[in-house]
């Protein structure tokens, strides 16, 4: 157990279809075969860790530009980034007590456009930024060819950056802090499993979006999904993690948790 304490940032919120989130949250009868779909808020939030070995941040959230040309329109209009140019990282930080130069190591879920968007704050540092390998395979080859998926924008991990690559399915580089990989959404997603003293929180990033994911076993909807099969498997193994360790499990974007969550843990 680690004397630790984290940080929760807000980073400004994404408004979408809920069917995203949900798989079949909204589905058509035969007395109502075009039904309202269920447009929300969801939360994006980035961690710090107050760690006795360093203070990592984990992941970069948003680009502050995402609404103003630095994604691509199709994706603004399916996850309208409302207020992105209001949350810069440094700003985000700096209203949190944190610089960019206290930031000793970043840790990213994946690198996806609405989490890895302040890694340009890093570029040509020697800050470690740690990602696993099947997800740096996968972001290049869906952003340099027409395959894989249209989520990642190559201008927000195509830097100078001092990458720290994850091999395996688990590792522990800070003291009670494992780096675990759920493939499913992508194929090196990698959620955070936090042994603090008294309690032991999982962090799933978008492995599990919101608490009908998790709690009902609904995948997530609209193309969202690398693998179902390898997102089943990974979903199994946080519940078997939970089990074990008596742990809290926080989702991706769930704005009821978020809520409850603000505050952060010490």
């Amino acid at each position: 157990m680690v004397d630790a304490t984290i940080h929760v940032i807000d980073r400004g919120g994404l408004e979408c279809d809920l069917n995203y989130l949900v798989q079949g949250n909204t589905l058509g009868s035969h007395d109502e075969p075009n039904p309202d779909t269920d447009y929300v808020e969801i939360p994006v939030y980035n961690l710090v860790i107050e760690h006795p070995e360093a203070t990592i941040l984990w992941d970069t959230g948003s680009h502050h530009d995402a609404a103003n040309g630095h994604w691509p329109e199709g994706l603004v209009q399916a996850f309208y980034p409302h207020d992105a140019h209001e949350h810069r990282l440094d700003d985000d930080l700096e209203a949190a007590g944190f610089g960019l130069s206290d930031v000793d190591a970043v840790f990213q879920t994946h690198l996806h456009l609405d989490h890895a968007g302040g890694l340009e704050f890093f570029d040509g540092t020697d800050i470690p930024v740690y990602v696993h390998e099947e997800e740096v395979k996968f972001a290049y080859y869906s952003a340099k060819t027409p395959k894989g998926s249209a989520a990642y924008v190559l201008g927000d991990f195509d830097h100078d950056l001092n990458w720290q690559i994850l091999h395996g399915e688990r590792e522990e580089h800070f003291e009670d802090v494992e780096f675990v990989r759920l493939p499913g959404h992508t194929p090196g997603l990698t959620g955070t499993v936090v042994h603090l003293d008294g309690e032991t929180v999982i962090f799933a990033g978008d492995e599990l979006y919101q608490r009908e994911n998790y709690e009902d076993e609904i995948p997530l909807g609209a193309g969202l999904l690398w693998s179902n099969t390898d997102w089943f498997e990974s979903l199994q193994r946080i519940k078997d993690l939970e089990r074990r360790h008596d742990a809290e499990v926080v989702y991706g974007h769930d704005p009821e948790q978020f809520e409850r969550i603000a505050s952060g843990w010490s």
